[in-house]
C-alpha cells in the first residue's frame, strides 16, 4: 500500500511539473520534507537498523524527485 503511494504520488508530481513547472516546486518540497523527517526518524535508530530503517524512505525521495525533475526536463524539450 506503501509502494503504491509513492508511486502515485511520483505520477502526480511529474504531471504536475510538465504542466506546471515553476508551480511544482511546492509540492515537490512538501514531499521531500515529509519523507526526510520519515528518514531522519528511521537513522536514529542504533548501528545497521538506522541504515536498513531509513533507505526505504531516501529511496522514496530520489524516486520523487526524479520523476518531478523528468517532467519538467519533458515539458522544457516541447516545441512551443
Amino acid at each position: 500500500m506503501i509502494i503504491g503511494g509513492i508511486i502515485a504520488i511520483c505520477i502526480v508530481l511529474a504531471i504536475l511539473a510538465f504542466l506546471v513547472p515553476r508551480l511544482s516546486r511546492g509540492p515537490q518540497h512538501g514531499v521531500d520534507r515529509t519523507l526526510g523527517v520519515g528518514q531522519s526518524a528511521g537513522a536514529k535508530a542504533p548501528g545497521p537498523l538506522g541504515r536498513l530503517f531509513q533507505k526505504p524512505f531516501s529511496s522514496s525521495r530520489k524516486a520523487t524527485n526524479k520523476s518531478a525533475a523528468k517532467g519538467r526536463e519533458g515539458r522544457s524539450k516541447m516545441p512551443f
